[in-house]
C-alpha cells in the first residue's frame, strides 16, 4: 500500500496530550481504513486507555456526546476528535444497542468488539498500524469481512448487515462467504431498527461507486418489513444514473416497479422527509411527456425535482437529456417569471384577483410559446384578450 498521508496536527495533538498523561491512545477505525487507501478521513476517531472523566480534565473544550458508551468529543484548534475510552459490549436484547459497556485497558480487547477487519485497526504515532484481525490483508483483497464470527456480530447489531452492504457499495468491495452467509440467514428476521438508522446505509448504497449492491437489500430480505416479500432485483442499470441522491431513488423505484413491486411502501417507510418523498411519489404517478411543450406544463405544475425524478423513472437516457436542455434554456414556468409582473399589471388597470387570472392565462401561452415570453408580446395578447 501506500504510504500513510500525515494525519493533522489536531488530531497528533489530542493523542500527544493523553500519552503524556500517562495514557494510550490511537487513531482508530474508519479513519486508518480511509488513510491505507489513501483517502481524506471525513471523521477522527481516537481510542484510549483514558477514562472519560479523565479525557473531560485534560481538554479544556469537550462535549459529553456519549458518555455511557465512553465518548468524549475533544474540540481543538483546526478540527473535532471523538475520544473513546478501551471497551467491550455485552447483551445486544434490542439488536441495536449493547446492554452493558465495560471499560477494559486493551486495545486489541476494544478492536474485537468492532464490525469489520477494515475497520478494526489503529495507528500508533510512529505510524505503525495495529491490525490483529487482518485488516490490512482484507483491504488488498478488496474484502469486506467481519471480525470474528459474523453471525455473532451480526446479531449483535443488525445493522451491521446494512453496513456491510454499504461498505462493498461505497469500497466496490466484495463479501467474505461467511459474512454473507450470515447476511443472507439473519436478513429476513424480525428486527426492530427505526428506519431512521436504515436510510442513511440505503441511500449511501444507492449512491455509491457500486449501487448494485443495493439488490441484496431485497434478496437478503433486510427490507422486508417495508416490502410484501423478498424479491430478486436487478440493480446494474443505477450505475448508469447520475449518483445524486433523487435521481438514484428514483432508479430504484423504477426497477422494483419493473419487477412487478411497489415501490410506495419503501419511499413511505424509510423516507421521511417530503421534499424527497414528493417528487418521488408524483412522478410515480405522471406519465412521460412526448415533447417539451408537456415538459414545461409538467416543470410549472410539478416543479423540478418531480420532473427530474420522472424522467429517471424511464431509466433510459433520452428523456433526462430532454429535461435538461429545457432546463438549460432557462424557460418560463412560474407567474414570477413572467416579462408582466404583478406590478406591471396593476399599472395596466389590473386589480385584485383579475391578477392572478391574467398571470395564469399569459402563463399559460408562454408554456405553449415560451419565446413570447416578452412585454411588447404580453401586452398585445392582454389587449386582444
Amino acid at each position: 500500500m501506500e504510504p500513510l498521508a500525515p494525519i493533522p496536527m489536531f488530531v497528533a495533538q489530542c493523542c500527544q496530550t493523553l500519552y503524556s498523561a500517562g495514557f494510550e491512545a490511537y487513531p482508530v477505525g474508519g479513519c486508518v481504513r480511509d488513510l491505507l487507501l489513501s483517502r481524506s478521513p471525513q471523521d477522527w476517531d481516537v481510542c484510549t486507555s483514558a477514562l472519560p472523566h479523565q479525557v473531560q480534565a485534560l481538554f479544556p473544550h469537550t462535549v459529553p456526546t456519549g458518555l455511557a458508551y465512553g465518548t468524549v468529543t475533544v474540540v481543538l484548534e483546526g478540527g473535532s476528535v471523538e475520544v473513546t475510552t478501551f471497551r467491550r459490549e455485552a447483551g445486544y436484547r434490542d439488536g441495536r444497542r449493547p446492554d452493558a459497556v465495560r471499560f477494559v485497558t486493551s486495545l486489541e480487547a476494544d478492536l474485537s468488539r468492532r464490525d469489520f477487519t477494515i475497520n478494526a485497526m489503529a495507528l500508533t504515532l510512529d505510524g505503525d498500524i495495529v491490525d490483529p484481525f487482518g485488516g490490512q490483508a482484507d483491504l488488498q483483497a478488496r474484502q469486506v469481512r467481519c471480525v470474528g464470527n459474523a453471525f455473532q456480530r451480526f446479531t449483535e447489531d443488525r445493522l451491521r448487515m446494512f453496513r456491510a452492504i454499504r461498505f462493498a457499495a461505497q469500497l466496490d468491495f466484495r463479501l467474505d462467504l461467511n459474512l454473507l452467509h450470515a447476511l443472507m440467514k439473519l436478513g429476513p428476521q424480525p428486527q426492530t431498527l427505526p428506519p431512521e438508522r436504515i436510510r442513511p446505509e440505503v441511500e449511501k448504497t444507492l449512491c455509491a461507486r457500486a449501487p448494485h449492491w443495493a439488490a441484496l437489500f431485497f434478496s437478503s430480505g433486510l427490507l422486508s418489513p417495508y416490502l410484501p416479500h423478498t424479491l430478486g432485483v436487478d440493480t446494474n442499470a443505477l450505475s448508469r444514473l447520475s449518483p445524486a441522491q433523487l435521481t438514484r431513488w428514483a432508479g430504484l423505484a423504477a426497477l422494483l416497479r419493473n419487477a412487478g413491486t411497489d415501490p410506495l411502501p419503501l419511499i413511505y417507510g424509510l423516507i421521511q422527509d417530503r421534499a424527497l418523498r414528493r417528487p418521488l411519489e408524483q412522478a410515480l404517478t405522471l406519465e412521460l411527456p412526448s415533447d417539451a411543450r408537456g415538459w414545461r406544463h409538467l416543470l410549472s405544475r410539478y416543479g423540478v425535482d418531480t420532473c427530474k425524478a420522472l424522467a429517471t423513472l424511464s431509466l433510459t437516457p433520452q428523456p433526462v437529456a430532454q429535461l435538461e436542455e429545457i432546463l438549460a434554456q432557462a424557460p418560463c414556468i412560474f407567474a414570477k417569471q413572467l416579462a408582466l409582473s404583478g406590478r406591471d399589471l396593476m399599472a395596466l388597470g389590473f386589480t385584485g384577483t383579475d391578477i392572478g387570472r391574467v398571470q395564469r392565462m399569459l402563463l399559460d401561452h408562454v408554456l405553449d410559446h415560451p419565446e413570447d415570453n416578452t412585454a411588447p408580446v404580453l401586452r398585445r395578447l392582454l389587449s386582444q384578450a
